[in-house]
């Protein structure tokens, strides 16, 4: 059971990019983290950086497709640590392909990371959360998902409709589990993590020069935010999506 005062943190996607740095900086703000992902080896280093900072850390591989494996992962958590406070859904996965090229297995498959994902989790936290006396729920979305992207977009328009999806979600949740859950989207634009720094490298000078702060973003930007959404108090924020893009896009 948690002891008077324990904050939880539970972050899909937590071994690399942004999750780890969200999860590292939600520690550093004093919540003990939950990490699920499918890379083992990351999910190790993440959970040792954690423990590093004297927060406790629990890790579960898992593939956030799977509804069950998600109800699962949080009766462990709950069972560990007696509530979960946030759930910040970042686990995500680009898809270049365009209309005429996807199939429809990648089609489905890019909404069920991207946009079920988030479901399978929120569906399972919400009873912990609400017999706790509340929470804060964050799901990852994307500039994407008011530009539609650009045609040298990492990701092409399957994944722009998960994200989109995400931003109606969070709306539409923010309505049904207020007052005791607020509910937030946050839509990053250019973020060099592992996965995007090849491509982010190749043109990094001309990426920047279309950046208001004139350089791209770093998952310790995209941290910053998210742990404020997750510690502000008072708190009178929920149904929101929150920019994090250097000022690239007016919208």
């Amino acid at each position: 059971m948690s002891e008077a005062g324990r904050r939880l943190a539970l972050v899909t996607g937590g071994g690399r990019g942004i999750g780890r740095a969200c999860a590292l900086d939600l520690a550093r703000a004093g919540f003990d983290i939950a990490l699920v992902d499918l890379l083992e080896d990351d999910l190790k280093r993440t959970e040792a950086e954690i423990r590093a900072l004297s927060r406790c850390a629990l890790t579960f591989v898992a593939d956030v497709r799977d509804h069950a494996r998600a109800a699962d992962v949080v009766r462990q958590v709950d069972a560990a640590w007696g509530r979960i406070d946030v759930l910040f859904n970042n686990a995500g996965r680009p898809m270049p392909k365009g209309i005429t090229e996807i199939s429809e297995n990648e089609f489905d498959d890019t909404i069920a990371i991207n946009l079920k994902g988030a479901f399978n989790y929120i569906q399972p936290v919400v009873p912990v959360m609400r017999r706790n006396g509340g929470g804060r729920i964050i799901n990852m979305s994307s500039m994407n998902a008011h530009t539609g992207g650009v045609t040298s977009a990492v990701s092409k328009f399957s994944y722009t409709a998960a994200k989109a999806g995400v931003l109606g979600m969070t709306r539409a949740l923010a309505k049904e589990l207020g007052p005791e859950i607020a509910v937030n989207a946050i839509c990053p634009g250019v973020i060099k993590t592992e996965r995007s720094n090849a491509m982010i490298e190749a043109r990094e000078a001309e990426l920047a020069a279309g950046i208001a702060l004139k350089r791209v973003g770093t998952p310790e930007d995209v941290a910053s935010v998210v742990t404020f959404l997750a510690t502000a108090e008072p708190n009178f924020l929920t149904g929101q999506d929150i920019s994090i893009d250097g000022m690239q896009w007016i919208r």
